[in-house]
């Protein structure tokens, strides 16, 4: 372990140097000692001690107590008292500061060093609590966030259906044949709609748990991207073309042993969020641009829209479990798929970048490793 970094407050310089002496023989390191308020302050900002042992009697406008509160508003560092005072007017001062020890001059080595390795372990165990506590209050929120979500998302969907088999029931014999039918795919989507939702929020409960498999097995990827188009015009009636083109697509073969490898299951994830984000951010009949390029080295996909583009403010936050861009308006969605694009990516080692333009559309660019099995 490093040795903990302690900065020594204290005018005298005989003392100092005697304190300085004590820390050393202990194994601590003694980042630097300070005479007064200023260099005190100056000192902390600058090397960011892990503790500091603070006189109370200094010389100069601010003395000890004043200096410690300082350090500990601003910095939130502990402070261990050196002094020779233990009136009550000066204990109830350094109270207030909540200081991590209290230490009257003269004292013994041991004395000084036990003060420290506890205020030291207070001090880590308090840090611990209070990450915790955040923690805490992120998962509390995401909790809100994703009841409120997917409250939202299944609502319409089951509202769709509700409506749509009540009017089958209702009008049944004055409804049309294609009138039927546009109720019964309004049903299928609806149902569709809160499945990709299910599976969804069980694939980001795996990544937030870490138990997301990553199987890698080999696999023929122009064809695997080929029957995803395919299964994305069939299930969701695609009013965007998406126009596949591929270089070095001819790199293996159905006959060929060495396919790369890559987990299906996560692949599918990637490219059917992209994808299907793609189509769903664009204006109907704009054409959705899927590219495959890969070699012995990487694979790289790039899925290109013409449609509403992102914000570049939303960017940053773009793969933020529920995060959704500030210009999607009323187009539905959950903000999880895009989470877990980039937990997929991820898990093989890949990048994903971004670029895009408010009204112009959007490119994304994922590049996975290539291993072959």
């Amino acid at each position: 372990m490093l040795a903990a970094k302690i900065l020594v407050v204290e005018d005298e310089s005989i003392i100092a140097l005697d304190i300085q002496n004590s820390l050393v023989n202990a194994g601590y390191n003694v980042v630097a000692i300070a005479t007064c308020a200023d260099e005190a302050l100056d000192l902390t900002a600058q090397f960011h001690p892990d503790l500091v042992l603070m006189d109370i009697r200094l010389r100069g406008e601010m003395d000890g107590v004043e200096i410690a509160e300082k350090i500990r508003r601003e910095f939130n560092l502990p402070v261990v008292y050196l002094t020779a005072h233990a009136d009550e007017n000066t204990l109830r001062r350094a109270k207030i500061t909540e200081p991590f020890g209290y230490i009257l001059k003269p004292f013994e080595d041991r004395e000084l060093i036990t003060t420290i390795e506890i205020a030291l372990s207070r001090y880590h165990a308090e840090v611990a609590i209070q990450l915790a506590l955040v923690k805490e209050k992120e998962l509390n929120q995401i909790k809100s966030r994703f009841v409120s979500v997917v409250s939202h998302e299944f609502r319409n969907p089951l509202n769709a259906i509700l409506f749509s088999t009540e009017l089958l029931e209702r009008y049944d014999s004055e409804l049309s044949s294609e009138k039927k039918q546009e109720y019964l795919q309004r049903i299928q989507l609806s149902v569709r709609r809160m499945d990709q939702l299910l599976r969804d929020v069980l694939t980001i409960g795996e990544t937030e748990s870490g138990d997301l498999p990553f199987n890698p097995q080999p696999l023929d990827l122009l064809q695997f991207c080929q029957d995803l188009i395919e299964e994305l015009q069939v299930s969701r009636s695609l009013n965007c073309p998406i126009h596949l083109t591929h270089k070095n697509a001819d790199f293996v073969t159905s006959e060929d042993l060495s396919f790369p490898c890559l987990d299906e299951n996560l692949l599918r994830h990637i490219l059917d969020n992209l994808l299907s984000n793609a189509i769903k951010y664009s204006p109907q009949g704009k054409n959705i641009e899927f590219n495959l390029t890969y070699n012995k080295e990487a694979v790289v996909f790039q899925i290109q829209d013409y449609g509403i583009g992102i914000p570049i403010a939303d960017q940053p936050r773009l793969f933020d479990s529920f995060y959704r861009a500030s210009n999607v308006k009323t187009i539905s969605g959950t903000g999880l798929g895009l989470s877990i694009v980039k937990q997929c990516v991820d898990l093989h080692g890949g990048t994903i970048a971004v670029i895009s333009e408010v009204e112009k559309g959007t490119i994304f660019t994922v590049t996975l490793p290539l291993q072959h099995c």
